[in-house]
């Protein structure tokens, strides 16, 4: 039963239902004991009356009237019957003071009996007539409720309808909603009970459309970033075709393969981005990620890179204990992405130092280096899409977004602060450790040593 309709209008019809019917029991009770009550009172009176007209003498039985509702039986003192009014009755041939209940063959009587100057006189009554009087009076009273029964299921269905109409409203509303136009659903109009689920789904609204405007200004800003160098591939091609002899074929056979390098390096940060943007989806595997180990490997995958410029590539210190949460790719991603950036940015024979530490309880992932820094005034706008210097002919402009995507995505924060001695230097600051759950029990093996402070020169 999946409709919210359906389950509203059969509960309240059977709770109608069992209301009515328990009514229906309580009015009979009470039926029953008013006439139980006027009934006793009826038997006492007709004895009391039937004290000075009681026949004498020898015994009499009347033939007595099947239709009648009373049955009466008079006694002497000796208990000799001097009277009873049906054959047929069946009752005890002794009476007991008092009111009480009989069972006779021919059914349940009540009894009154009662000793009066030297005669005792006895009134019955069958209990049946007592019943049919109580399911009489009840069926009165109760006749105008259930010949009302179908126009209240009427009016409950009618209210129903009427009470879950907004619903359908606001299924309109949602149903309105295209890509192209994500207004919030208006308030208005909606139950109490509805507002939460308005507000959700307005606030949704809101998410989808900062990701489809995200979507669209990446699309925008790709297409504008792919268009200068799938020309310059499409000039280089030119140049080679055209090489008169073997050497200025090999210098532009050497430029063209320069340029489908950049443009893959373009194409795969691209896609890092994609998937790592915060319109993506937050798909984070929650294991525990020792940074060491991270540092290790974005060592070991650049070095050789490192080495074609003669840049000092190491960890100045690598703490054992700087364990976060969070998916291990993704992390990978933002420590290369740094490490990259680093030795594209430093000048030949400079130096780049990863760090992985825990601070305040903090831990932290630092890239160092001593290229030429970013001035304050362009550290916010560094981490733009497809953002890059006045003077900058290197890069993508994507490694420093693709970073604070990731990082966001792993509640950390992206610092920018000046190298001591000249550079820059990157700092990854990850939440408190004691807000994760990540425990020695759940750490990695231990990771191949890497140069500790004391290994830097």
């Amino acid at each position: 039963m999946r409709s919210l309709r359906r389950r509203l209008l059969v509960a309240l019809l059977a709770s109608v239902a069992t209301v009515t019917l328990a009514a229906a029991l309580v009015v009979y009770r009470m039926a029953r004991e008013e006439i139980d009550a006027v009934s006793d009172y009826h038997l006492r009176q007709i004895a009391l009356t039937l004290r000075d007209r009681a026949p004498l003498g020898g015994a009499v039985v009347g033939g007595g009237d099947a239709e009648l509702d009373f049955v009466i039986q008079i006694w002497d003192l000796e208990g000799r019957r001097l009277y009873r009014s049906r054959l047929d009755a069946g009752l005890p041939e002794s009476a007991a003071l008092g009111f009480s209940t009989v069972r006779a063959r021919s059914g349940d009587w009540r009894v009154y009996s009662v000793e009066l100057a030297d005669l005792v006189i006895q009134v019955a009554q069958p209990v049946r007539v007592r019943q049919e009087l109580a399911v009489a009076a009840a069926s009165r009273t109760l006749a105008p409720v259930l010949l009302m029964l179908p126009l209240l299921a009427l009016l409950i269905w009618h209210i129903v309808g009427r009470a879950l109409a907004p619903l359908n409203r606001l299924a309109g509303e949602v149903a309105s909603r295209t890509p192209a136009a994500l207004e919030p659903i208006p308030e208005t109009g909606a139950p109490e009970e509805a507002v939460p689920l308005v507000r959700a789904l307005n606030a949704l609204l809101g998410r989808l459309g900062a990701a489809l405007t995200a979507q669209r200004a990446f699309v925008a800003d790709a297409a504008h970033e792919l268009r200068t160098p799938l020309a310059a591939l499409d000039l280089q091609v030119q140049l080679v075709e055209r090489a008169p002899d073997a050497a200025e074929h090999a210098t532009a056979l050497a430029a063209l393969r320069a340029g489908l390098s950049r443009m893959t390096h373009v194409v795969q940060q691209l896609l890092t981005l994609a998937r790592t943007g915060p319109d993506a989806e937050a798909n984070l595997a929650g294991e525990p990620v020792r940074l060491s180990e991270l540092v290790a490997q974005a060592i070991a995958d650049h070095a050789l890179l490192a080495e074609a410029k003669q840049i000092d590539l190491g960890a100045a210190r690598a703490a054992e204990d700087a364990i976060v949460r969070g998916d291990p790719a993704s992390l990978r991603t933002l420590l290369a992405n740094l490490v990259e950036n680093a030795i594209r940015h430093s000048p030949a024979g400079g130096r780049v130092d990863v760090d992985a530490g825990v601070e305040a309880d903090r831990p932290f992932l630092e890239v160092s280096d001593r290229g030429p820094g970013i001035p304050e005034d362009e550290r916010e706008r560094v981490f733009d899409r497809f953002y890059r210097r006045a003077g900058s002919d290197t890069g993508s402009g994507l490694g420093l977004a693709i970073v604070k995507a990731i990082a966001e995505r792993h509640a950390a924060r992206v610092v920018l602060h000046d190298t001591p001695g000249g550079g820059l230097t990157v700092r990854v600051d990850f939440p408190d450790r004691s807000a994760t759950d990540a425990s020695p029990a759940a750490r990695s093996p231990a990771l191949p040593a890497v140069p500790s402070e004391d290994a830097r020169p």
